[in-house]
Formats: C-alpha cells, structure tokens, sequence
C-alpha cells in the first residue's frame, strides 16, 4: 500500500492512498463469503455459493462494495499510522478507482481529516501568576453562622401571603394550546430560588395558601422542552424558617464548641481554608490564561461547527440560532485549552496510573449525582474512557506547571499551593489533606464548574 499526504491548511490534511489488488484479494474473499452466507440459490447449500455464481446472480460490483467498505477502515487507519498523522474526529471519505478482479487493478481513494495542529508550546518553568489575597472578615463568617442556623431551623406554617425565602406547597399544571402537558400535587418549592420555571418567582410573592395564580413560562424539559406553556399555580400552604437564636447554647447543638466565641472562630478558620483553596483554583485558571496568551494555536474549523451542531441540537434550537455564536466561542477556547494541555502532558510525558482514573470516575459519578457503579458502566459502554484517561492526563499536566510556577497573591505574598497537588506529584502532601482538596474542588466543580481543567471533552 502506497499513501501520500498534503496539508490543506494548519488543521487539516488529505492522504490519497493506493491498494494492490493482492492487499485487497483477502477482502473480496471475506466478502464472497459473507454474501453467499446470506443469500439462496436454488442447487446451492447456503453459505456454498460458488464466487462465478454469485457474480452472475448479484453482480461483481455487489462484492467489491462488501469488500471495500470492510477493509476500507483498516486501511485509512494503516494510511494515519504511516504518514503520522494525529486525526481529530472522522474522515471524509471518495473512492476514486476499484480493481476489477478479472483484470487487477488498484483501490485508490483519498481521505480529508482536521488533525492536531503543530505549534510551540510556550515557556513553562517558573511562569509568574497572581491571584486575590484572602480576605476574611465578619461579613463572611456572619454568612457561614447563618447558613448553619437555617440548617437548624425549623419549618412553621404562617397565615400570610407568600415572601421571599418562604417554602410553598404548590399544585403545579403546564398546558400548551389546552393539551395539558404536565402537572403535580404538593411540590415543595423556596420563593426566589429559581429552581424550577421562568417567572414562577415573579407571581409567587402576595399569595397566600389557597389562592391561584397563572403565567406564561417556556417549558425546562421533556420532549418539548422550550416551547411556550400557559402554568397554572394553587398554593396549598405557607411556611416560613425559623432560626434558633445565635448563642453558647446554638454553638453546643450545632458543634463541638461550649461557646458561640469558639464557634465564630472555627467558621472563621473554615472561610480562611476555603478562599486558599480559591486562591489554588484561580491560580490554576490564570496559569492556564497565561499559557494560551502565549502561544497560537490553529483550531480545527470542522470540529468546532460539528461541537457547535450538537450543543444546539441537544437544546433543540436550529442551526442558525443566535446562540450558536457563543456556544463557538466557548468551544474553540475549551479546544485550544485541550490541545494545550495535550501537548504539555506530552512534553511532561505524563503517566495517567489506574487509581488516579479512578478517582476521578468517582468525582465526575458525584459531579453528576449517580451511583459510581453505574456511571464508570455508562462511560465505558459510550467508549468514553480514553477521554477521561486524556482528562486525567491533562488536569495533571496543568499541575505539573503550576507546581514550578511563581505564585503570589496582589500583595506580593508568596502561595504554597502544595496541597492542591495529587499525592503521586507531591509526596510530602498527606492523604486526609488530599481528600480534603479534592473534595472541595469537587464540590466548586459542580457548583460552578470553574475548574480550569476540568474541560469539555469535544
């Protein structure tokens, strides 16, 4: 086999490839075989049809289609390996010319395919990154006694019309064009939290139990997800939380302290911890912003049209929607960050090990709220699991940077980010600490997926 490759621009390339007849006899004799399995022939056994039999019946060109259709995934694949090549996504294929078994011939055909663009990476040791200094004060340790107060409250029912932050019992039916689409009885539901449609928070406030009101809202899901509904609202009752009272007793029900002075001080150290680990996760976005400034790199056109097709197809709009043009933005910046990281983890020649796929199998399960069981099932039954080998790979090689890179935050006070490294990368790091950190990164991932590199796999 012969194949030879042009490069059409800085992402894309056509290999023209030419295969004897003898690489391409086995094929056609899979495929004699394959026929004859499925056809009947009166005087034949199935699955004994003689080849001349088959030619005459069903036609030479019927075989040579079986039989180049099935080799021609084994040849593209020898073609890429030959010409070194590294393909993005699936070749357009033409077959331009097919032996004819009585006379030979070549199999000839060409394959365009965008591929990992060459480029430079940038500097990568001792890169300087600056990030927020931590600041903690009453205001945020007023916040966090707060949020453990209300995880203490309690419930009343109130006769009064409906506020914010008060939880509702509602009946809840959506009608389009009088076809009622959906309904339910006895949803518990906090005003003002915009967890469930558009407008809902508008028209709940001033109701009271009993009393219903209507509104125009597009539907979150289902099949018609989208399209305008007419949602009728019943409020069934009222109630509102009540706080326990901020004191030493609250500080010994709610934690291991005597006095609420104790429990102020540990909430504070709490708020200190978290914004280092922000410091640790901004610092690993700002490095990867830095690194992206310092380099070009090309973007595969035809990947990022086919990411852009998909994310509005899932969203059920069309092709020319307004939206599109974010969705590409974003997509091309989530690409070059791969690509980047991809070649970084290669330079780094970084090792993904068994335990650290795990573990992160087990993060993204809790990110999308499923038995870890069955996500790693589901990954592995969509072919997924290269990708988050890949993932894995880059989160590392990020880390890799950021553990030579000069951290410091705006007033110029050096950042020990060891602790947010994986134990395999910084051995001094303790295993509870890890955890610690990973957890915590998990929790920010799912609350508002600003992990640098955590990025969507396109």
């Amino acid at each position: 086999m012969k194949s030879a490759v042009e490069t059409l621009n800085p992402t894309r390339v056509k290999l023209t490839v030419e295969v004897p007849f003898d690489e391409l006899k086995p094929s056609m004799d899979a495929a004699y075989k394959n026929i004859a399995s499925q056809v009947t022939v009166p005087g034949f056994r199935k699955g004994k049809v003689p080849p001349r039999i088959i030619d005459q019946r069903f036609g030479r060109g019927a075989v040579i289609e079986d039989a180049v259709n099935n080799a021609l995934p084994g040849f593209y694949s020898q073609a890429v390996e030959e010409s070194e090549i590294r393909p993005l996504g699936q070749p357009e294929v033409d077959v331009t010319a097919v032996p004819d078994p009585a006379e030979g011939g070549d199999l000839k055909f060409t394959a365009e395919v965008d591929v990992r663009p060459e480029f430079e990476l940038p500097a990568l040791d001792a890169v300087e990154v600056t990030v927020d200094d931590v600041k903690v004060g009453d205001e945020q340790v007023a916040e966090r006694l707060e949020t453990l107060r209300e995880r203490f409250g309690s419930l009343v029912t109130v006769e009064r019309p409906a506020a914010d932050g008060d939880f509702l019992s509602i009946d809840i039916a959506a009608k389009i064009d009088d076809e009622e689409i959906d309904s339910v009885k006895g949803v518990s539901y906090r005003v003002g939290s915009g967890e469930m449609l558009v407008g809902m928070d508008e028209v709940l406030p001033g109701l009271s139990a009993g009393e219903t009101t209507t509104f125009n809202s597009p539907l979150a899901g289902g099949e018609r997800a989208g399209e305008e509904a007419h949602v009728t609202v019943t409020v069934q009752s009222v109630k509102e939380r009540e706080l326990p009272e901020a004191d030493d007793e609250f500080a010994q029900m709610a934690s291991e302290f005597d006095t609420l002075e104790e429990l102020r001080a540990s909430l504070s150290e709490q708020a200190e911890q978290e914004a280092k680990y922000q410091q640790g996760i901004q610092a690993r976005e700002r490095l990867l912003e830095k690194l992206l400034d310092g380099v070009e790199i090309p973007v595969p056109d035809g990947v990022i049209k086919a990411e852009v097709k998909q994310h509005l197809e899932q969203e059920g709009k069309a092709e020319d929607d307004p939206h599109g043009e974010e969705v590409e933005v974003e997509a091309r910046k989530a690409f070059k960050a791969q690509l980047l990281l991809d070649a970084i983890a290669e330079k780094e020649e970084v090792q993904v090990g068994q335990q650290e796929l795990i573990e992160y199998l087990l993060a993204s399960a809790q990110q999308y709220r499923m038995e870890p069981n069955e996500f790693i099932q589901a990954v592995d039954k969509a072919g997924q699991v290269p990708s988050m080998v890949a993932e894995v790979g880059r989160r590392k090689a990020l880390a890799q940077v950021l553990e030579r890179a000069q951290v410091k935050d705006e007033s110029g006070n050096a950042i020990d980010l060891t602790a947010l490294f994986p134990a395999s990368e910084a051995d001094e790091v303790e295993a509870e600490e890890v955890d610690e950190v990973e957890e915590t990164e998990s929790t920010e991932t799912a609350k508002k997926s600003d992990d640098p590199a955590a990025l969507p796999t396109l």
